[in-house]
């Protein structure tokens, strides 16, 4: 290479690393956890992914769902020994997205690790094939939920564990605290978008969706903490269904019309950018579906 070229091609490196650590330097930082008391002993955390729930028991700390990476459940870990002195005994999982999971893997082990029993064999095709999207092996679930309706005495606090149907994913978990009323919903109610989300690879369903919110709705509860965003209410819940149902009958009309996905999408509005499928066009496949 001549001097003349290793000079400029020394100066185009040069340029590009001075670009790069100023767009480094501007990029916002990460946004911290904050952690919100909503009884006396009920706290939402929410940063580094899905939303937490901490809840003091009597003698330990329950955790609804763990963030996304070992770093943010060493956060999560270091934001409730703030709270209380008491070692958390026990996590719920309310799905298997590696945004609720794993963060697991900066928890001890020897814990009581509660999920769905299809949540359960979600992560161990993710440890299977090659551990992506799943925390470690020794802090997969330890005890599996079988009925649609589980109650459990855990810490001292009475709690309602419901799986309706196969919704945002195959292993949805609803928790309930009945004598707070609260209930820590999962990606069921994600509030990013107006529309939920479904994950069909993880034979995720609408039908399922709408069956699970509904579910939700029907609880005797005032607080409603979600998969991601803000607390909701009741009548944030029962509007998510509404729009959603509607949605999907008009999918469901236009395909027995012979409409094409791109002229439903058309027709109802559907322009969102996402980088998954939106739920016009999960209801579409689902009534298209041979």
């Amino acid at each position: 290479m001549g001097r003349r070229k290793l000079l400029t091609s020394n100066f185009r490196w040069a340029a590009l690393a001075i670009v790069t650590t100023a767009a480094l330097a501007q990029a916002p930082p990460q946004a911290p956890f904050v952690t919100h008391q909503l009884k006396s002993n009920i706290y939402w955390v929410e940063g580094g992914g899905g939303n937490s729930t901490v809840i003091v028991g009597t003698n330990g700390v329950i955790v609804v769902d763990a963030k996304t990476t070992k770093a943010g459940g060493q956060e999560l870990l270091d934001d409730i020994a703030k709270i209380t002195p008491k070692p958390v005994t026990t996590v719920i999982l309310t799905h298997s997205d590696g945004d609720h999971v794993n963060g697991l893997a900066a928890f001890p082990t020897g814990l009581k690790i509660i999920a769905q029993e299809n949540n359960k064999k979600e992560q161990e095709a993710a440890l299977a094939a090659g551990g992506r999207g799943a925390p470690p092996a020794d802090h997969q679930p330890t005890q599996v939920v079988t009925k649609q309706k589980e109650t459990l005495t855990i810490e001292g606090l009475k709690l309602e564990l419901y799986h309706w149907a196969p919704a945002h994913t195959s292993g949805d978990l609803i928790i309930y605290l009945p004598s707070e009323k609260i209930v820590a919903t999962g990606d069921i109610i994600a509030t990013a978008n107006p529309y939920p989300r479904i994950h069909d690879e993880k034979n995720g369903s609408t039908e399922g969706w709408i069956t699970t919110a509904k579910g939700i709705a029907a609880l005797d509860a005032d607080i409603f903490i979600p998969g991601h965003g803000n607390i909701q209410t009741k009548a944030d819940i029962q509007k998510r269904i509404t729009d959603a149902e509607a949605r999907r009958t008009q999918v469901k009309e236009m395909v027995a019309q012979g409409k094409s996905l791109d002229e439903i999408k058309a027709a109802v509005g559907d322009t969102d950018k996402l980088n998954y499928k939106s739920w016009t066009q999960v209801c579409y496949e689902e009534f298209t579906k041979k």
